[in-house]
């Protein structure tokens, strides 16, 4: 179970392409879930590039997203990282003592 948020309703403002993207060269699927499609993590795919790189261009409203990266099923806010918030810059604490990465869309 993830974080819900009561975000408000953006879909009347103009959007912006957020590119999100992650390192996971030994993965089979990565996705990217958020306050952006209320969580569901299945519902954008990350395309791998040669090098291992993942990556999706969304359009996103602007503001403040919170997200993580599920690679091959498993929820973290980069491969290899589902522990307790330790003051990430890019992170914030979620209410299940874990971080949530933010992005910033202007």
């Amino acid at each position: 179970m993830r974080k819900q948020t009561n975000a408000p309703d953006r879909r009347d403002q103009a959007t912006r392409k957020a590119v999100f993207s992650c390192r996971a060269p030994e993965a089979a699927t990565v996705f990217v879930a958020g306050t952006f499609n209320d969580w569901k993590p299945d519902e954008h795919s990350l395309e791998r590039d040669e090098t291992g790189e993942w990556s999706v261009a969304l359009d996103l409203s602007a503001g403040r997203h919170e997200f993580k990266f599920i690679v091959d099923g498993q929820w973290g806010c980069e491969p290899g990282c589902e522990h307790e918030y330790r003051g990430c810059p890019k992170c914030v604490p979620n209410e299940y003592g874990t971080m949530n990465r933010v992005m910033e869309v202007e």
